[in-house]
């Protein structure tokens, strides 16, 4: 896996861009990311319902987002999901540097009709998952949505995320995805601004 364009925080703000491509014999996958964007996505997976949580993901956390991935679709999904998650995780670790300057910590409740769920990340380098959902359909369309789980775990451990997932209620699978991820898009939002206040690493240890 490979990156280019790490940047900091100084005196003044540097843009956080990066491109980060992973490519192995089961996926090719290219990913940029601009976590100073207007929200503009251009997903092409492969998998129609995977892009459409992405497209999401990009619009609600203020983020510019590009990827490409091809992978072994025809033996299963498992790779392309997990590798996007692995590669998408190592853009975020990649543009937010040292983490100098970030709030660190962002929370988000949010609805879809009868769907809500609560997402709460630490930006604070300790990678971790806790994943609770309440929809037990395993299908949208052809899509295995338990491989949700599958790409947040990749992304938090790339990422270096503290990352708990709790899509509290409600049936209807696409409903409570959709709330999962834009959820996961505003508590991002939050935890990559820029604080005013904060003119060092947001830690007590000095270091993320």
């Amino acid at each position: 896996m490979t990156g280019a364009g790490r940047f900091g925080r100084g005196k003044t703000m540097k843009p956080r861009q990066v491109c980060v491509k992973r490519v192995t014999r089961e996926t090719r996958i290219q990913v940029k990311l601009n976590l100073d964007g207007v929200g503009r996505g251009d997903i092409r997976s492969g998998l129609p319902f995977l892009d459409h949580m992405l497209q999401l993901l990009a619009r609600h956390a203020m983020i510019d987002l590009t990827l490409r991935a091809k992978g072994d679709l025809a033996v299963d999904d498992h790779h392309t999901v997990e590798d996007i998650g692995l590669c998408l995780g190592t853009a975020f670790d990649q543009a937010l540097g040292a983490r100098k300057g970030i709030v660190r910590y962002g929370v988000a409740y949010v609805p879809m009709d009868e769907a809500l769920s609560r997402i709460v990340v630490d930006l604070g380098g300790r990678p971790y998952l806790v994943y609770q959902v309440a929809t037990r359909r395993r299908k949208i369309r052809t899509f295995d949505v338990t491989l949700i789980e599958e790409f947040l775990r990749a992304f938090s451990v790339q990422a270096r995320m503290n990352l708990h997932v709790a899509q509290l209620y409600g049936e209807e699978p696409h409903h409570a995805f959709e709330s999962v991820f834009k959820g996961l898009a505003r508590a991002l939002r939050m935890a990559v601004a820029i604080d005013p206040r904060e003119r060092g690493i947001p830690s007590s240890k000095g270091l993320l």
